[in-house]
Order: structure tokens, then C-alpha cells, then sequence
């Protein structure tokens, strides 16, 4: 057995029917040519000779006597594959938008405590032909990071996958669960563990503290020249910042990881700034179109690992800071340097007393407290009225830069699906993958009806501020870095042109069949991606300034900001 620690077992306590508290991602797979057979027998067979692999696959909760103190793991002997592993057939049209709302749907209910806390989900009946694995993990088994390493026992570097030996046999016990003795045992012997641990740290916790109050003047210095001027104890409060239901709506954007490096390098600023700055951006525009920006600048959680580099440990181990989104400014540039300002301040900070944040704390006789509470705070509706902390959780998670394949099936795209919760109501978690920036964006229902505009609005800031950098000198020193061809366009896009431009050829030979035929989606993608490959061609023939210039000059004129439409005639609603 295995006890959860004071962080991993917080995420079960504070989870209500209201806020699931499991994260998940959104895979698109492109089969293999010429595939005929059952991919979902395949996924299921693929799983059963790699769940060894990693222990969130084959662990279940044992639960203390009277909930009085964190659950332990122990090893699951019996798995029902046919349980965690699960077939979806989308109805007609088979869309990317119906497939998004599906995954929503599916992340609003909990996970079974009493089995592994894991489910897998195959997806097929796209109209592209290819096939959707959605999965979902319990956040109490993984963070961001340990989810990396979670994908690295199911993805592999070919198609034709890696020989994984089997698992050693091991004897079978009977019991289900543990005896009551064993179990209040355990409980007592790792609360002990606990407060001697947190009593050899009272010195370091005494220092750090005393280091706030006190701080190095040259630290304070640049603390205070790196700060920005607004930043508030607290967020303003918009429509995000409400008590939220289990309902959910999800989108997935995309966007090129190499322009991302571009701007972050043209401007000195980091990669998670321009991730920051893009989300900042585009709630500016979706707040703006309903009246209720407001004055102060938005806030967002940003959490911040705290795993040591080769630590591939299934748990938590992350903490969070908070950062001014600089919505007040309306320059999209002086608004990334007021990002980046408020980032390096924030950081600061937290490395100065990070060694001694503790992800293990007693817990004792607070299980059952901490899920009264939480039940009660989301249904009194106390969050209503409370001023936020923060408006908005970014998290920006580091994937694998190349190919990956899953039961054979090429994965093209990594959309992380993560946790709204009260208070919070969205939440924009991004993951690399491949050259890609994978973006996706979860949300509460009712408190965010329209997230595909959010999305929409995102890609747009992200065009912006790559046009910006035509426009502003690079800061000194900068490393330069050539224009990249083009932004990396959502899975399944060209399958889904290439099937809309059938009806749009025969309505141009039958003109009374031209007001059914969707050649205006078709018309606006290759109309987007025009002056990028002309762009593209430019940069390859003469060195970067000069292909910028170039490019630049043929870029058409950007409108202010996309139009409003809804979820299912938005044709970048795609998920993949």
C-alpha cells in the first residue's frame, strides 16, 4: 500500500459533483493505410499489454475507517479492460464541433472511486475517417508533468510500436479491499511520519518566512523594478468568477509552436509570456463584447512545478502563483511586457521559499471537513460574492517534440482537457506536441456558452502579435530567428475541405445549388493560408529581415477582431 500525500488527496476531497477534479486529453488518429480491421478490439488489446507499465493503470483507493485520514493506493488484481476502455460511435455528420461536445459531456462525470481511476475512450464516426481517443485520469493520481510520463507507456515512436515485456506473475490475493485493523493502522503510523517530517522542516519554513519579511535588498530591488504597476490583491470579478455545474464545453485551438518561439524571442520574453499574452488578448475581446472588461487587470493562477528534473513519480507535485494578464493595456506589445514583468516578479518569489512548500502535510481528521466545506461553498453560492483570487487558470505543459503513435494509429494532435472549478470557471491548459501548439479550453456550461469565441479570438491575437513583430525592432540582443512558414492547421482540416469542395464543384455547374454548398468555409481556409505560403516562399529565398519586409508588405490588413458566430458554424471549431 501507498499512502496519497496532503496535495494528491486535497484533489479528492474538494471534488463534488459540481467539479470533477480529473484531467484528460483529446488525441485525433490517423489510421494506418489501408486499415481494415476493429480499432477498438486493437485499442483494448494494446492497453492490456501495457497498463503494467505505469501505476495509475492498476491501483485503486482504499479508504480509511470514518474518512479520518488520506486514502492509501493498493494494487488492483482484478482490471475489467472492458470497463476502462470504451467505444463511442458519433451520430452523423461525425464533425469536429460534434466531437468536442461529446468529450465535454463525457469529462462532466465523475470516475468510479471503488475500480483504477482511469477511463479510455475510442471515438470513431468522423467524417474525416479517422478515430478520437479521449482519455481521463483522476488529478489525485497525476499532475501535469507525471501525465507526460503516464503517455510515454502508451505512445510509441513508430507505428509499429516497441516489443514491452509482459509482468511478472505475482500471487493473486483474495481480499478486495483491506481489513479496517490494517487499514486505521496505516493511517496512525503515516500521520506520525507526517508531523516528524513537518517538524524537521520547521527550521527551513522559519527561514523563508523570516526571508519574505525580511528580503535581500538587491532581490527587493529587482522584485520591485520587474513588478508591474496594477496589480491588485484581488482579481476583478467577471462572469468566469462564479459558482459553476457539472455541465461542460470544451474547444480545442491550434497553433504553430515555431511562431510561438518567434515572438517570445523577438520581444525578450518567454514562451509561456506569449501563451499568457494570447489568452489575455483574447478575453480583452470576449469580455469587451458584452460590456464587462474591466478596469483592473485581469488575474490568472499559473501553476508551477516543483518536480526535481528526472522525477517520473505518479503524483503532485506543483504549486501556483499568480499573474496580472495586463488587460488594462490595450498595446498588444507593452501588454506582453507587462505579462512578462508580472511572470518574473511572481517567480522570483516563488523560488525563494519553493524548497520548502510541502506537498505532504498531516491531514488528520480534516478528509471529512474538507469535503463538507467544499460541497457547501459551491452550492451556497458564497462564491458569487467573494472577490477572486485569480480570474483564469493558464497551465502551459511541455510534451514530446515528434511523432507519437497509439495501437499503431498516428496521433496528431495533444489537446489537454483539464478541471473548471468554482470560482474559476475557465480553464486554458496548453500542451506541445510535435510542433504544435495544442490548446484546450474546459469550461462550466453555463457560466461560458460561447468558449469557441474564446478560441476564436485567440487565434486572432496570436496573428496579431505575429504581425507586431514586422512592425517593432527585436530587443537587444535577441537571438535572431527566421519566420516560420506557416501556422500549423487543425487536424482533420484538409479531409473536411476536401469533402466540402465536392458539393462546392457541382454547385458550380448547377447554380441552384450553389445556397447548400459550403464553399465559404473552404474559401476562407485556403484564403488564411494563402499569404502565409507566399510568405513562406519569400523567407526561403532571402534572408530573414528581407523575406519579413516581403512578407509583411503582401499580408492583407487585419480586421479588428473575428465575428461572432456560433459553436456550429465556426469552422476552426475543430478539435482536431
Amino acid at each position: 500500500m501507498k499512502h496519497l500525500s496532503g496535495l494528491d488527496a486535497t484533489f479528492l476531497h474538494l471534488e463534488t459533483p459540481e467539479m470533477p477534479m480529473h484531467v484528460g486529453s483529446l488525441n485525433v488518429l490517423d489510421l494506418p493505410k489501408g486499415y481494415a480491421g476493429d480499432f477498438y478490439e486493437d485499442a483494448k488489446k494494446f492497453m492490456a499489454s501495457r497498463i503494467h507499465l505505469a501505476d495509475v493503470f492498476t491501483r485503486k483507493l482504499a479508504l480509511m475507517p470514518f474518512d479520518m485520514t488520506n486514502p492509501v493506493w493498493v494494487e488492483d488484481n482484478d482490471i475489467d479492460l472492458d470497463y476502462h476502455v470504451r467505444h463511442i460511435t458519433l451520430p452523423k455528420p461525425g464533425t469536429n464541433r460534434q466531437l468536442q461536445q461529446y468529450v465535454a459531456r463525457l469529462h462532466s462525470s465523475l470516475i468510479d472511486r471503488s475500480r483504477p481511476m482511469w477511463e479510455f475512450y475510442i471515438i470513431d464516426g468522423l467524417k474525416s475517417g479517422q478515430v478520437a481517443l479521449y482519455t481521463k485520469v483522476h488529478h489525485a493520481g497525476i499532475d501535469g508533468q507525471a501525465g507526460v510520463e503516464v503517455g510515454k507507456a502508451i505512445f510509441d515512436l513508430e507505428p509499429t510500436g516497441r516489443v514491452v515485456k509482459p509482468p511478472r506473475s505475482r500471487p493473486r490475493g483474495n481480499n478486495y479491499q483491506l481489513g479496517m485493523a490494517e487499514l486505521a493502522t496505516a493511517a496512525l503510523r503515516n500521520t506520525a511520519q507526517q508531523y516528524v517530517k513537518l517538524f524537521k522542516m520547521a527550521p527551513a519554513i522559519a527561514r523563508a518566512i523570516s526571508g519574505i519579511a525580511r528580503p535581500d535588498e538587491k532581490a527587493a530591488e529587482k522584485d520591485a523594478a520587474a513588478a508591474p504597476k496594477k496589480f491588485n490583491l484581488f482579481a476583478p470579478r467577471t462572469s468566469l468568477n462564479v459558482s459553476i455545474t457539472n455541465q461542460r464545453t470544451f474547444a480545442g485551438r491550434t497553433i504553430s509552436l515555431a511562431e510561438t518561439k518567434y515572438i517570445a524571442k523577438h520581444f525578450g520574453v518567454s514562451l509561456n509570456d506569449v501563451v499568457l499574452a494570447t489568452v489575455s488578448g483574447a478575453l480583452r475581446h470576449y469580455l469587451a463584447d458584452n460590456n464587462e472588461l474591466p478596469a483592473k487587470p485581469l488575474v490568472a493562477g499559473v501553476p508551477v512545478s516543483l518536480r526535481e528534473a528526472g522525477d517520473d513519480t505518479a503524483n503532485n507535485q506543483a504549486s501556483m502563483i499568480l499573474v496580472s494578464l495586463a488587460s488594462d493595456i490595450t498595446d498588444p506589445v507593452q501588454r506582453l511586457k507587462a505579462i512578462n514583468a508580472s511572470s518574473t516578479s511572481s517567480k522570483s518569489t516563488m523560488n525563494r521559499f519553493k524548497a520548502v512548500i510541502l506537498d505532504d502535510f498531516p491531514t488528520f481528521a480534516a478528509p471529512w471537513l474538507v469535503s463538507g466545506i467544499a460541497s457547501m461553498v459551491g452550492r451556497s453560492g458564497i462564491v458569487n460574492l467573494l472577490p477572486p483570487a485569480a480570474n483564469v487558470a493558464i497551465s502551459n505543459v511541455a510534451g514530446a517534440p515528434f511523432p507519437m503513435y497509439f495501437a499503431g494509429a498516428l496521433v496528431t494532435c495533444y489537446y489537454p482537457v483539464s478541471i473548471a472549478s468554482h470560482g474559476t470557471a475557465l480553464n486554458v491548459t496548453v500542451q506541445s506536441y510535435n510542433g504544435r501548439m495544442d490548446y484546450g479550453l474546459i469550461a462550466c456550461r453555463r457560466a461560458v456558452p460561447d468558449i469557441t469565441e474564446i478560441g476564436d479570438y485567440m487565434l486572432a491575437e496570436h496573428k496579431l502579435l505575429m504581425e507586431l513583430t514586422q512592425k517593432h525592432p527585436a530587443v537587444a540582443g535577441a537571438a535572431p530567428a527566421p519566420v516560420p512558414p506557416k501556422t500549423v492547421a487543425e487536424p482533420s482540416d484538409e479531409a473536411e475541405a476536401e469533402t466540402e469542395a465536392k458539393p462546392a464543384a457541382a454547385a458550380r455547374k448547377n447554380p441552384a445549388a450553389r445556397k447548400k454548398a459550403p464553399v465559404k468555409v473552404a474559401a476562407k481556409k485556403a484564403a488564411a493560408k494563402a499569404p502565409v505560403k507566399a510568405a513562406a516562399k519569400v523567407a526561403a529565398k532571402a534572408p530573414a529581415k528581407t523575406a519579413a519586409r516581403k512578407a509583411a508588405s503582401k499580408a492583407p490588413a487585419r480586421k479588428a477582431a473575428p465575428a461572432k458566430r456560433s459553436s456550429s458554424a465556426s469552422p476552426r471549431a475543430a478539435a482536431a
